[in-house]
C-alpha cells in the first residue's frame, strides 16, 4: 500500500490503512482471505488481521473463519453523501414525473439497520397521519420498500435480520410471524415488486421496486403510496405498478451513468 508522498503531521496512517482493507472488497471480490487482504494492501498478515477483526468487532465485516466480507453497516460511511447529492438528485426528477403521471406520492428509500429511510420523496397529498419527509424512518418489515430491500440481502444477512427483529403488529394486517414475513420476502425477490396492504397503516397501500446498482445488488427502492380508497389491490398493480418499474430502471440508469462518469473522472485525474 502506497502511502500519500509528504503526509502531515495530521495524517493518521492507522486510519488510511482500515480504510485501505475495506476497499479491497468490490463486486469482482466480495469476500476475502486474509492473504488476500495483507497482499491487497501490503500489509503484512498479522497487521491485516487485526484491522480485519477489528472492523467485524466494529460491525462492518463478517466472517466465517477463513473468509471476509463487509456487512450493509458500510453504507454508514457513505450515508452522508448518499443523502445529499448522489441518489435524490438522481432520483428527483424520476419521482416528480412519476408522481405527475399518477397522481400519487413516490419516495425512494434505503436500508439502516432495521428501518428504512427516506432519501428523497415527492408528495401529491397527505395519506398518513404522521407526516413524511427526509429521514422519516419506519420498520423496514412493515413497509414495501423495506420489504423490497429486505428481499435483496443475502440470506445470512436476512437470517440474522429474521433472528432479532421484533414483529410489532402496527395494524390488525401486519405480518407479525417471521416463517411468514420470509415466505413474503421470497415472493417479492420472484417477482420484483412487493405491495403490502394496510401493514403499516390503516386506509394506506403501496407498492415497492428495487433499484440496483451495477453490479445487481439492491441498494435502494422506490414506491408508489396511495390510500386504499382510491385504489384497489388490483388497481395498484395493474395501473399504477407500470409506470413504477419503469421511473425505478430510469433510475438505475441515471445512477449507473453517474457512477461512471465518477470512476473516469478518478481515472483521469490519476492518470
Amino acid at each position: 500500500m502506497t502511502e500519500p508522498h509528504g503526509p502531515s503531521p495530521d495524517y493518521v496512517q492507522s486510519l488510511a490503512r482500515g480504510l485501505a482493507v475495506i476497499r479491497v472488497f468490490d463486486a469482482q471480490h466480495p469476500r476475502r482471505t486474509l492473504s488476500d487482504v495483507a497482499k491487497s494492501t501490503d500489509l503484512t498478515r498479522a497487521t491485516a488481521r487485526r484491522f480485519l477483526l477489528t472492523l467485524v468487532e466494529l460491525g462492518y465485516v463478517r466472517s466465517d473463519g477463513s473468509l471476509f466480507w463487509l456487512t450493509p453497516k458500510v453504507l454508514e460511511l457513505g450515508y452522508s453523501y448518499l443523502s445529499s447529492l448522489s441518489l435524490p438528485d438522481v432520483a428527483g426528477p424520476h419521482l416528480e414525473a412519476l408522481a405527475a403521471q399518477i397522481h400519487e406520492s413516490s419516495s425512494v428509500s434505503i436500508l439502516d439497520g432495521d428501518d428504512v429511510v427516506y432519501v428523497a420523496r415527492v408528495p401529491v397529498s397527505r395519506i398518513m397521519t404522521v407526516a413524511i419527509t427526509i429521514g422519516t424512518r419506519f420498520p423496514a418489515f412493515a413497509t414495501s420498500m423495506g420489504r423490497v430491500l429486505l428481499a435483496g440481502l443475502p440470506s445470512d444477512q436476512l437470517d440474522d435480520y429474521l433472528s432479532r427483529v421484533r414483529l410489532t403488529p402496527l395494524t390488525g394486517r401486519t405480518i407479525t410471524d417471521a416463517s411468514a414475513l420470509r415466505d413474503e420476502l421470497i415472493e417479492v425477490s420472484a417477482q420484483g415488486y412487493c405491495l403490502v396492504d394496510q401493514e403499516l397503516e390503516e386506509g394506506l397501500r403501496s407498492i415497492a421496486a428495487p433499484i440496483r446498482d451495477s453490479a445487481g445488488a439492491v441498494v435502494a427502492a422506490a414506491n408508489v403510496s396511495t390510500q386504499a380508497a382510491r385504489h384497489s389491490a388490483d388497481a395498484v398493480r395493474e395501473h399504477l405498478l407500470p409506470a413504477l418499474l419503469h421511473a425505478a430502471a430510469s433510475i438505475e440508469t441515471d445512477m449507473y451513468r453517474v457512477h461512471s462518469q465518477s470512476t473516469d473522472h478518478r481515472g483521469n485525474l490519476h492518470a
